[in-house]
């Protein structure tokens, strides 16, 4: 079989740099424990990517499009269908005192964010800061080794694959007549990483399910006991 646009996949995959062999990612949490790129922030177990629509880099995309469920393959891909060529224009020169007015200490290496752009500090030398924004992998050529897992066709499966990408959980969610309604729970945290990832996962509902026409969020909350 192959997949059309719009179509909902979920995937397994793991990626090396091409120039050394070494790791960079994986779903797999075995994998990058036993590779020491094993991180909290990532997710893993089967990814959603929806074919044709920018939620996977075009080389994965591409490659998934002609593959069946529970087929793998390994491909090659270069930059241009990866993380794309590295840009002098991404390269800035910052003074340290830019840095310092956001209560920073620029150290090489450090992730910072500038404004809304993540950029990597590459150096600090008589108070000037070289840091890059180009995406860590750019000019990478890449090898993927893919699997397709599953294909998800109901809707309220997309829904839960869509909240689960955005890293948020209802605790229930029903789709009838192209009406969303999820409910938030008193257990689920409100911070602020709930309503970004909450207006995500309404705003990709919305683009990625034409079918539906609107969404209901329910949320709950409830007074903590003193002491509790």
């Amino acid at each position: 079989m192959s997949f059309n646009d719009g179509d909902f996949v979920k995937i397994e995959y793991s990626a090396w740099r091409a120039s050394d062999g070494s790791l960079v990612y994986t779903t797999d949490k075995k994998k990058a424990e036993e590779n020491q790129i094993y991180s909290e922030r990532s997710r893993y177990g089967p990814s959603l990517i929806i074919i044709g629509k920018d939620t996977a880099i075009k080389g994965i995309d591409k490659a998934v499009r002609g593959m069946g469920i529970s087929e793998t393959k390994k491909v090659e891909i270069e930059p241009a269908d990866a993380f794309g060529e590295r840009s002098q224009d991404l390269m800035r020169v910052m003074h340290v005192s830019d840095f310092r007015s956001r209560d920073i200490n620029p150290e090489p290496g450090m992730q910072v964010d500038l404004d809304g752009t993540v950029a990597i500090v590459r150096s600090v030398n008589s108070g000037r800061v070289t840091v890059d924004a180009n995406h860590p992998l750019a000019g990478e050529k890449l090898t993927y080794e893919l699997k397709v897992v599953s294909k998800v066709d109901d809707d309220k499966e997309k829904v839960l694959a869509i909240a689960d990408m955005s890293n948020v959980k209802p605790e229930n969610a029903r789709v009838e007549n192209g009406v969303v309604e999820v409910t938030f729970g008193e257990k689920v945290e409100k911070n602020a990483d709930y309503f970004l990832n909450k207006a995500a996962f309404t705003s990709s509902v919305l683009r990625y399910m034409p079918r539906i026409t609107k969404i209901v969020v329910k949320e709950e909350y409830a007074r903590k006991e003193e002491g509790k």
